[in-house]
């Protein structure tokens, strides 16, 4: 009886959760029009374009992005992480060497990037070859940012098994303290890396699915544009 009981509830919360999916609304506001005769020849500038609009829309921390990688057997990882800078050498992000996504660049270094601004209703996709910044570059990089992001760097061990949350909450207070206390710290193991794209998707979403997609391909010392069926 009890295992019948269980069986029920489990069925009833699936209904609901599925109807939840259901009834969950995407772009219920006008989105920009995305004119692909008029896009940039490199992708770059259209990226940054984009990505000050979605923070003129409004959309909270556009400037935060998915980064999937792979280990040594081709088993995908994914999270959010944050973007540093795009220039022409790539999109920059941070993280320490003995991560897991430090781990796995090191052993398969190409990276995929995704960005999502629902406010306009666009994505971008990034993908491409992983490379290491310099050490003084990467320090560099990491003390133009805040104390709290030195302080997560001073703690170190990322990805590494925690034994308990306490002890995480005495060696972050203590990452804390020497952040501001001193703001040059080094940060070992800390590395900056550039993701050097030869493939970038724009996506311009519609409400009635007809979806603009502009790929853009590295061709030689340039780029070639594709349009994608949605």
């Amino acid at each position: 009886m009890a295992d019948h009981r269980a069986d029920d509830q489990e069925t009833a919360e699936s209904h609901a959760f599925r109807a939840l999916l259901r009834g969950l609304r995407v772009w219920d506001h006008e989105l920009p029009a995305f004119d692909v005769s008029r896009a940039p020849d490199a992708p770059l500038p259209l990226f940054r374009q984009w990505l000050r609009e979605a923070a003129e829309a409004g959309q909270p921390e556009p400037h935060t992005m998915a980064l999937a990688t792979a280990d040594a057997a081709g088993n995908p990882s994914v999270r959010t992480v944050m973007l540093h800078d795009a220039d022409e050498r790539g999109w920059h992000f941070g993280s320490h060497r003995g991560s897991r996504k430090g781990r796995e660049l090191a052993v398969r270094p190409r990276a995929a990037l995704g960005f999502y601004w629902p406010a306009v209703g666009r994505q971008v996709r990034v993908h491409g070859t992983v490379s290491e910044a310099g050490a003084e570059e990467s320090q560099a990089a990491l003390h133009r940012r805040s104390p709290g992001a030195l302080a997560a760097a001073l703690v170190g061990r990322q990805s590494e098994a925690l034994g308990s949350t306490e002890e995480l909450a005495r060696a972050s207070d203590a990452a804390w303290e020497r952040a501001h206390r001193e703001p040059d710290a080094a940060a070992p193991g800390w590395t900056e890396y550039l993701l050097r794209p030869d493939e970038v998707e724009f996506f311009q979403g519609d409400a009635r699915r007809r979806h603009v997609r502009l790929n853009y391909l590295r061709e030689g010392g340039g780029w070639r544009q594709e349009l994608l069926w949605p």
